[in-house]
């Protein structure tokens, strides 16, 4: 059994495709832009905020500074708006809580919204909960570095690790950090997907994971 389980976010905890579309969306109307469908968005998400907006807009643009900034605006205000947690994701913390097993999430998503997602959302059921912070020469996944970060804020190893996420971004920062990775297939990507860069242990609903890490 894991001393630690580490959670990405977005489409492992949290179900914020609607909630990102439409900040998307609001960016790219301001400023002139063809907005995307959810299905786009889906395929853009994993690699941060700003590969994000460069994947809407097909490219950095002249005043991609700008839609940028948007985004984030609009994003902070209505984070929370349509986002929801997957069925089963609050048992599944309740339990592992219980267990005495150490839970937090990294992200890269903005950390502001992490931050704010995680208290609103999971409250006292996570112990760290940390987003992309390159300002703070942080590398985001899938550098180890924030990783390393969040075992070092829980005081647990390599050995007693593991990272769960949704993405082949999950899978990479595993490899790259030498921890083990279970992938989840009810998030953005699809267990073919997931099985093609390199997924190797799935979990198809939350509570699998509870069996999956030996909790139970």
């Amino acid at each position: 059994m894991y001393e630690a389980i580490i959670f990405d976010l977005d489409g492992t905890l949290l179900d914020t495709l609607d909630d990102l579309t439409d900040a998307v969306n609001a960016a790219l109307e301001k400023y002139g832009y063809k907005t995307r469908t959810r299905e786009d968005v889906r395929s853009f998400i994993g690699n941060g905020i700003v590969k994000l907006m460069e994947r809407a807009l097909g490219g950095k643009t002249d005043d991609f500074a700008l839609v940028l900034k948007e985004f984030k605006t609009y994003y902070g205000v209505h984070c929370a708006d349509k986002t929801q947690p997957y069925e089963g994701v609050m048992a599944l913390l309740q339990v592992l809580r219980e267990k005495g097993i150490k839970t937090a999430v990294l992200s890269n998503k903005a950390d502001f919204a992490v931050k704010t997602l995680a208290e609103t959302y999971f409250g006292d059921l996570l112990m760290a909960a940390v987003g992309e912070n390159e300002e703070a020469g942080i590398r985001k996944k899938p550098a180890p570095d924030a990783l390393f970060a969040v075992m070092k804020e829980l005081g647990v190893s390599k050995e007693t690790t593991v990272y769960v996420g949704d993405s082949e971004v999950d899978i990479q920062t595993a490899q790259n950090a030498g921890i083990p990775c279970i992938s989840v297939t009810w998030g953005f990507k699809d267990k073919d997907f997931l099985l093609q860069n390199g997924g190797t242990t799935f979990a198809d609903e939350p509570l699998e994971l509870l069996s999956v890490c030996g909790v139970i």
